[in-house]
């Protein structure tokens, strides 16, 4: 076994996701970004949220950029954007966290539900024009774990059936689709800044993004009142701000997020090397592209035993997401599913999230590596 694939066993619980470790890592910039907020005295939409706007939207590659109170606002926020709505349907996907849908919801539209592809865990274009109607109005394709979905197909069919295309991009900061980052190739892309993500702040907070002037000041306007100018609406919104303080730490961490995700990619490429002799099916990278592995997901068979196992011996997992929204109490009713969704159900039997973030140490991660080779060494039938 390579010296890489074998370590001793740390000591303590591994933890699946340790904002508090990134706190840690850059614990001077963050408190030296929260003392100037404190001591400026303008805690909501001052300069250090447009600043943000304005670093973070450069870095996508796009020109403008509306901050928001969370990722499930901007996804809402960029359907209200573009006029969707009533009577609309939205085509995504069911293998999600239940925001994506029940930003949908909260337009007023209806979701509709396709399968994803089974190598990346993300929307199946394949399956796009079947589901489409004379109410589809829109696709959000869900660049899941990190890994960017499948855009030019998806694109091509938004344009010949004239839909709009928003990006959720909640788990996949900083990840490249054939030379682009996320969220700059559609009409809009919404970020979720929950502090488990690639790039968190100490609270909930997100982004919209955007190439199209329009709708990036329609977005601005729905965000806060209707307001152009203050305490004048001149459209019917709602509030949903980004904060002084998260705008601020999000600022610092932005610095490093690269860094970051190259840790990630990584602690990826060593669970990569020392798993794939063992029964397990690892994560796939799309051709072309840059999974920041926002999580790093495994199918195992015998899925809670795995988890159990791990537990026991330190390990904390996580499954992202066991019930697809469609099979959800909340959710079966209220959706139209056009087909089948094997890949989907298939996957949410099987899927394992593995320990996952930049400061994860190599110890660690290899104590995670030993574990989980040792159960399914056991579970190998004897000859």
């Amino acid at each position: 076994m390579d010296r890489l694939c074998s370590g001793s066993e740390g000591a303590g619980m591994i933890l699946c996701a340790n904002p508090r470790a990134q706190y840690l890592a850059q614990q001077a910039e963050i408190d030296a970004a929260i003392a100037r907020v404190l001591n400026n005295g303008r805690y909501i939409l001052g300069e250090e949220e447009q600043a943000f706007e304005e670093e973070f939207s450069a870095y996508v590659g796009v020109p403008y950029g509306v901050g928001v109170g969370s990722g499930t606002d901007a996804l809402y926020l960029a359907l209200a954007a573009c006029q969707i709505g009533e009577g609309d349907e939205v085509i995504t996907v069911s293998h999600t966290a239940v925001a994506t849908v029940a930003a949908i919801e909260l337009a007023g539209a209806t979701p509709v539900l396709i399968d994803i592809e089974r190598d990346f865990f993300t929307l199946d274009p394949n399956k796009l024009e079947a589901a489409i109607t004379s109410r589809t109005k829109a696709i959000i394709p869900v660049h899941i774990y990190g890994q960017p979905a499948d855009l030019d197909p998806i694109l091509d069919i938004a344009t010949r059936h004239n839909l709009r295309v928003i990006e959720d991009c909640a788990q996949a900061h900083g990840a490249i689709y054939k030379g682009t980052r996320v969220g700059a190739r559609g009409d809009i892309g919404c970020f979720s800044f929950y502090p488990t993500k690639n790039l968190g702040a100490i609270g909930d907070g997100g982004m919209i993004v955007t190439k199209d002037a329009a709708l990036a000041e329609r977005a601005r306007l729905l965000r806060e009142y209707g307001w152009a100018e203050r305490y004048v609406s001149h459209i019917p919104g709602g509030n949903s701000r980004l904060d002084e303080l998260q705008a601020a730490i999000l600022r610092a961490k932005l610095r490093t997020l690269d860094d970051s995700n190259q840790k990630r990619i990584g602690i990826a490429q060593q669970y990569n090397e020392c798993l794939s002799d063992n029964g397990l099916i690892l994560p796939r990278m799309r051709e072309d592209t840059t999974h920041v592995f926002h999580l790093y997901v495994v199918r195992v068979p015998e899925r809670h035993m795995a988890q159990e196992y791990l537990q026991s011996r330190d390990v904390n997992t996580l499954v992202h997401y066991p019930v697809p929204v469609h099979l959800q109490p909340a959710y079966h009713h209220r959706l139209r599913v056009p087909a089948q969704m094997r890949e989907t159900e298939s996957a949410a039997q099987e899927i394992l999230s593995l320990p996952m973030y930049p400061e994860l140490s190599q110890e660690n991660t290899q104590q995670v590596i030993d574990n989980l080779r040792s159960f399914m060494l056991a579970r190998q039938p004897v000859n």
